[in-house]
C-alpha cells in the first residue's frame, strides 16, 4: 500500500481458532458499544478494547484510558494469541520490535463504515499499526497525509492483516460501508482489531 504499508494476505488464518474465543471473552468483560464522537456523532461501528490501555471517545474528545469508562474496571488483558499475532505480523512487515499495549476491537455490521481519519492519539509514532480482519470482506481506504488526498481502495478479506508504519504511519484511512455478504463462520459481521503502542 506504500513504502512502509503492507497487506499480509491470510496471515491471521492459523490463529483464528484462538482469536474467536478470545474475542468472546473480551466482549463478556467489556461489551461492544457504539461510542459518541466529540462532535456528537454516534459511531456506526461498535467497539471495545483489551490491553493495558483502551481507546475511547465521547463529547470530551478522543483518548486512551486504563479503565473501561462504562464499568470503571481495567480493560481485559490482551490475550496471548493477540499479542503473538501482533508481534509476528509486525515483524513480517519489517517492524521487529513492536510491543503493543492497546488493542481496539471493532465490530462492523452491514452498513457500518469508518470515515477517513489518522491514528494520532498515540504517544509513539515510531511504532506501526497492526490491523486484523475477520469475517465479512471490507473495502479499506488508504489515503495520504492530508484528508483531501486521493485514496486507494484495498479489499480486506477474512484473515488478512494490514500493517503500516514509518513514513506511512499517519496516512488517512477508513472503511467504506460494509456490504451484507455473510461470512461462512462469522455471518453478517466483520471483526477488526488494531494493535497500537499507545504509551
Amino acid at each position: 500500500m506504500g513504502p512502509a504499508a503492507f497487506v499480509l494476505r491470510g496471515f491471521a488464518l492459523p490463529y483464528v481458532d484462538e482469536l474467536l474465543p478470545a474475542i468472546a471473552g473480551i466482549e463478556e468483560v467489556a461489551p461492544f458499544r457504539n461510542m459518541v464522537t466529540p462532535g456528537g456523532f454516534t459511531m456506526s461501528v461498535a467497539l471495545t478494547n483489551c490491553g493495558a490501555l483502551g481507546w475511547t471517545t465521547d463529547r470530551r474528545g478522543y483518548r486512551y484510558t486504563n479503565v473501561d469508562p462504562d464499568s470503571q474496571q481495567p480493560w481485559p488483558e490482551m490475550p496471548v494469541a493477540f499479542d503473538r499475532l501482533a508481534r509476528e505480523a509486525a515483524a513480517a512487515a519489517g517492524f521487529p520490535d513492536f510491543e503493543p499495549d492497546a488493542c481496539l476491537v471493532n465490530r462492523y455490521l452491514p452498513g457500518s463504515r469508518l470515515s477517513l481519519h489518522q491514528d494520532k492519539n498515540e504517544l509513539d509514532y515510531n511504532a506501526p499499526i497492526v490491523s486484523v480482519s475477520l469475517g465479512m470482506t471490507a473495502t479499506f481506504l488508504f489515503g495520504g497525509q492530508e484528508r483531501t488526498d486521493k485514496t486507494a481502495k484495498v479489499m480486506l478479506y477474512h484473515g488478512d492483516v494490514a500493517v503500516w508504519g514509518g513514513e506511512d504511519r499517519l496516512r488517512y484511512h477508513g472503511v467504506m460501508p460494509l456490504k451484507d455478504a455473510p461470512h461462512p463462520r462469522l455471518g453478517s459481521k466483520r471483526i477488526n482489531f488494531t494493535f497500537r503502542k499507545a504509551a
